[in-house]
């Protein structure tokens, strides 16, 4: 059973998320909350952490991105999906950047945040379709000439992750194998000097991705 956490001050959203991925077998809401610090205060508590947490930004008090970097600290094994208004450039660099793999607009379907949990679970960033383009925007495939420039199907690499395509996704697109994709994700944390798809998402995001 998949144990999952609520961070919403809206209690309607969260009464909504909470009965739908309880009515789901797999999945078990362990803890919701309207604010980060009441969360925060009751995670402590639990027998058992959830293996991931869905947060708005906007919340009274604390906002999302400073309750992930603080559960971060704690709980580094926690995955964060922000679920929330907020569509610019810098709330999702910031989200990113503390520690979410995932984000999604507030208008998300129920099944689809069914699916981005899963998505999660397999490796891959699920985000919707405008943020994602936002990320993929900052791409810069410049012809360049310096060692740590990434080769064409790398660059192909970060877009799927960026994307929020599990390692095997990426696979099938690319028509390559996993472990080939895998090979290239460690060339690229080498050449960028980087170690997470976070850093990586990041990167894209601030235009620090370069092409040869």
């Amino acid at each position: 059973m998949l144990k999952v956490g609520l961070v919403e001050d809206i209690e309607e959203i969260r009464t909504l998320q909470e009965k739908f991925l309880n009515a789901q077998p797999d999945i078990d809401v362990v803890l919701s909350s309207g604010s980060m610090e009441d969360f925060i205060q009751k995670l402590d508590n639990l027998p058992k952490q959830p293996a991931i947490i869905i947060s708005d930004i906007g919340l009274p008090g604390m906002t999302g991105i400073e309750g992930i970097q603080l559960i971060k600290r704690k709980y580094p094994e926690i995955e964060f999906i922000i679920v929330s208004i907020y569509t610019d450039t810098d709330n999702i660099y910031k989200a990113l950047c503390s520690g979410a793999v995932g984000y999604l607009m507030k208008n998300t379907p129920m099944h689809e945040l069914k699916e981005a949990i899963f998505t999660v679970l397999e490796g891959g960033s699920p985000m919707t379709p405008s943020i994602a383009r936002k990320v993929i925007q900052h791409f810069s495939p410049v012809k360049r000439d310096e060692e740590n420039d990434l080769s064409t199907k790398e660059l192909q690499v970060v877009q799927c992750i960026v994307e929020g395509l599990s390692y095997k996704l990426c696979a099938d697109r690319l028509s390559i194998s996993i472990n080939t994709v895998r090979h290239h994700i460690r060339n690229i944390y080498t050449k960028l000097s980087i170690n997470s798809k976070t850093e990586l998402i990041s990167r894209s995001l601030s235009g620090r991705v370069k092409g040869t």
